[in-house]
């Protein structure tokens, strides 16, 4: 921060010894003085960065279980691949916590497919796309024998067991390089480019085909251990014209009242389990039911586990079908199950036993529902030879709310393996593109850019001016139009003032100042998306439009890039491909 302000000629301890103490910083707030604004000081220089290139027919970008299956399958259909991962292989995003997996067996399921199909449709409320709700149940216990094998039911950490099918396939991978834009030649996908966390180096990959698993949007929330998710692939793809949907919808994971903050306490102990199987379960869960009650009532409240006892009575609040509630209203829990429960020794769900406070997973997303907007079964986006899986993929697998304990990580198994399969196809059709000097010249210049600032704000006192504007709850979960719309000016002004001012003083904050600026656009969509859908739905409620509007809204909402570099969104009808 500088000592001084140009426009008003008052040093910040004289303010301070003027107004005295605490009222002087409160006041230095207001005027805009203390305000994240700073001179970088950093020791880097920019003009000694290395750089380094990668080639391979498959990039997939993403180490998590969506990452895995798209490389296995991609070599195996041939293909040459390498696999880049801001973090470790299978111990980053959300797989490490993911601790029940579905498997779907025909033989022995008392539900058929069919049958398992359009309940999750019933639940879902129209929003899930029934292709691949059925696509993932059918390929799911192939996914999870080969997981077996592996010894993936063996460990409570992934590392080991991922390690085990990349080398005996001998996939490169690539660990601890941030992946800020996707490379597009010719009106195709040509690579990706990043950077070292641990190194001053510029990596270049270039290829034929790109899978984003790059995992769900968030806005960094405290209190939940899944707190550092930014859509990075999601926001990539939208820069060079994919098309994006999902962002109305909300993760609806509660936090415990007593230490909030405290992540592994509020995950119970999940972290210590190693992965189990779940049945046929479905149900309609985790969605705005507690934020409407925090909002009516206030935090917090007692909360008992999906099916038991426990519930807060209250009229009005989002709906879930007759079906999976008792008597439809807020706070009802679903019918216990009649498959099998997710094992007792695990506990319950995150947040979901004692005294609950909302907002714990406050910007992130429904598995499966946001993401790139696929254009047919084989998790292709509208940019030829861009493919996603998992929860990159805005699949709508089971639609806008949770319907199956376990199907988030069977879908995102099930989702690699095809997109895998599918890019190593299209790779067989097309040649290697030419990324130009100067276009990566242009890339480069973007991702340093942080770097060279002489002066600029702290990635992280935009990132917490973020939070504050979009995790209340009377912003994010219980919506009303005004409301939103006074949101949305303020995420403008970050989007247009604060985010081309970022600065980095070295590789970490570098990574902060790119993060920052892929959850502004996120918030950006959420707002418009929200603004928009003019109904309530599953995991999107409008206090001013409380009920389902079937004549209007039985539509996804898709978000673009326009010709002119504005952020355009459009319907695309249930039950329909984009256009």
């Amino acid at each position: 921060m500088n000592n001084s302000d140009s426009n008003t000629g008052m040093t910040r301890r004289k303010f301070i010894t003027v107004a005295g103490g605490v009222a002087g910083l409160a006041a230095l707030g207001s005027m805009g003085i203390y305000s994240g604004w700073g001179k970088n000081e950093t020791e880097l220089n920019t003009e000694e960065m290395m750089n380094e290139e990668h080639s391979s027919d498959v990039l997939v970008i993403g180490s998590g279980m969506a990452g895995l299956f798209a490389a296995v399958k991609a070599h195996d259909a041939g293909s040459k691949v390498i696999m880049v991962s801001k973090g470790r292989l299978g111990s980053s995003g959300q797989t490490p916590f993911a601790k029940g997996i579905f498997a779907y067996d025909s033989k022995t399921s008392e539900v058929n497919l069919d049958e398992f199909v359009a309940q999750v449709s019933r639940s879902a409320l129209g929003t899930n796309n029934p292709v691949y709700t059925r696509q993932m149940a059918e390929h799911s216990l192939a996914r999870v024998n080969e997981l077996k094998e592996w010894g993936f039911f063996d460990s409570v950490l992934y590392n080991k067991p991922f390690c085990k099918p990349m080398a005996q396939r001998n996939i490169p991978v690539v660990e601890r390089i941030m992946i800020t834009n996707l490379v597009k030649e010719n009106g195709r996908i040509a690579g990706a480019a990043g950077f070292s966390l641990d190194e001053e180096t510029i990596h270049l990959f270039k290829a034929k085909s790109v899978i984003l698993c790059t995992g769900a949007g968030g806005f960094k929330p405290n209190g939940f251990p899944i707190c550092d998710l930014t859509h990075d692939g999601t926001i990539m793809a939208y820069q060079i014209g994919a098309k994006v949907t999902g962002k109305e919808w909300n993760d609806g994971h509660p936090g415990k009242a007593k230490n909030p903050a405290a992540c592994f306490d509020g995950w119970g102990n999940m972290f210590e389990r190693k992965p189990e199987l779940t049945s046929v379960e479905i149900h309609h869960d985790l969605g705005v039911d507690m934020n409407y009650l925090a909002y009516m009532k206030g935090n917090p409240f007692k909360m008992g586990p999906p099916g038991s006892e426990e519930n807060i009575n209250i009229s009005g609040g989002p709906c879930r079908p007759a079906e999976f509630s008792r008597n439809g209203h807020a706070g009802e829990p679903p019918k216990p199950p009649k498959g099998k429960r997710p094992p007792k020794k695990g506990g319950t769900p995150p947040g979901m036993g004692g005294n609950s406070v909302g907002g714990s997973s406050a910007g992130m997303a429904i598995h499966k529902s946001e993401g790139l907007v696929p254009i047919n079964d084989k998790c292709e986006s509208n940019i030829p030879g861009l493919y996603a899986a998992g929860d990159a993929l805005g699949s709508y697998m089971a639609g806008a709310i949770y319907t199956q304990v376990g199907s988030s990580l069977a879908g995102s198994a099930v989702q690699g393996g095809i997109a895998g399969e599918a890019a190593a196809e299209y790779c067989k059709t097309v040649e290697m593109q030419t990324i130009l000097p100067v276009k990566m010249n242009e890339i480069q210049e973007e991702i340093l850019a942080p770097l060279k600032r002489e002066s600029g704000y702290s990635p992280a006192w935009v990132t917490q001016t973020l939070q504050g504007i979009m995790i209340p709850n009377f912003i994010l979960y219980i919506k009303k139009e005004k409301l939103m719309q006074a949101a949305l000016a303020y995420i403008e002004e970050l989007r247009d003032h604060h985010m081309p001012m970022l600065r980095a003083a070295d590789m970490h904050e570098l990574r902060l100042a790119h993060e920052t600026r892929n959850m502004i656009i996120s918030a950006e969509m959420k707002l418009k998306a929200s603004i928009m859908r003019k109904e309530s739905r599953c995991s999107h409620y409008r206090l001013d439009y409380p009920e389902m509007d079937n004549e209007n809204w039985q539509a996804w909402i898709n978000i673009f890039k326009g010709d002119d570099g504005e952020m355009k969104l459009e319907k695309q009808a249930f039950g329909s491909w984009p256009v």
